[in-house]
């Protein structure tokens, strides 16, 4: 019986910061931003499943691999909030809850199913002025749950309706949440439990 003490901790990662520690690219090392490391945290951790570059929000870090892979393969509930280009419609809500067709591994991809809400402009940090959000166009803002997590996804299905992501936000994997945190705080949690629990 193993006697390892496990670390895990959320994460707010902000925008332009990759979901990894570091690289053996030189000429990536020396132009992005890194995951930075809680103090005292012992060696082995890791990222559990990823945020690309320009998205926000919720990344879970653990040094249980194992555990690690279980909550990637499980098909577990992720919430984001998203910030579209232009002013969502019904019909395009009910298209993405129903599933659309994105690119995928250079094949086309049907989404599952999902939940998909319009909702209130929430709460955040500033937007990183890098993102270019305009003040002169309409935005809106809406919720999707997913429990599948292919590459670029959310951005893939808006687009596929006719509303470009200009803001992603990661706030929830199984029940953990993001409030609390600010960009680049770390929360130790006593355990993943919250998510394991919900694993199917």
């Amino acid at each position: 019986m193993s006697n390892i003490i496990h670390k895990h901790y959320k994460f707010y990662k902000p925008f332009g910061v990759l979901s990894q520690f570091s690289s053996n690219n030189v000429k990536e090392a020396k132009k992005k931003q890194f995951l930075p490391k809680p103090e005292n945290t012992s060696s082995g951790l890791m990222p559990v499943g990823r945020l690309d570059e320009k998205s926000e929000g919720l990344l879970l870090l653990t040094t249980d691999g194992k555990l690690s892979d279980t909550i990637n393969r499980s098909g577990i509930e992720k919430e984001y909030y998203a910030q579209l280009d232009g002013l969502i419609t019904t019909d395009a809500i009910e298209q993405l809850c129903k599933g659309v067709k994105i690119g995928f591994e250079g094949k086309k991809y049907t989404t599952m199913a999902c939940i998909v809400k319009e909702i209130k402009p929430p709460k955040f940090p500033e937007a990183n002025k890098r993102l270019r959000i305009g003040n002169h166009r309409p935005n809106s803002w809406i919720s999707i749950t997913l429990t599948e997590g292919k590459f670029r996804q959310v951005r893939k299905m808006t687009a596929a309706v006719g509303f470009p992501t200009l803001r992603l936000i990661r706030v929830r994997v199984g029940t953990i949440m993001l409030s609390g945190l600010l960009p680049n705080e770390f929360k130790e949690l006593p355990a993943l439990i919250e998510v394991i629990s919900k694993l199917k």
